[in-house]
């Protein structure tokens, strides 16, 4: 390929150059449908996060945990917003 300043560019040239457009908003097209696809994904992933700490702001939840080094057992409390009833 040469490249000559001032001058007009050829057929083929001009076809190639299209080519290159088409492909390069094919190339912005995906980009931009996998872009949105990550948006859904993350808003339904915050979604989720959103729906698990509310559930435990709400109720207290008690976690019992074996150490896996010395057998000891672990008890983890959260109490949430509202006073626990019995």
């Amino acid at each position: 390929m040469v490249f000559r300043r001032g001058q007009d560019k050829s057929a083929e040239n001009k076809t190639a150059d299209k080519a290159d457009k088409n492909d390069n908003e094919i190339s912005n097209l995906r980009l931009e449908a996998r872009m949105d696809a990550l948006d859904r994904r993350l808003d339904n992933i915050d979604s989720m996060v959103t729906a698990v700490a509310e559930r435990v702001m709400s109720r207290p939840l008690v976690m019992n945990i074996v150490c896996p080094h010395c057998g000891k057992g672990i008890e983890i409390s959260l109490i949430g917003q509202e006073k626990p009833t019995k």
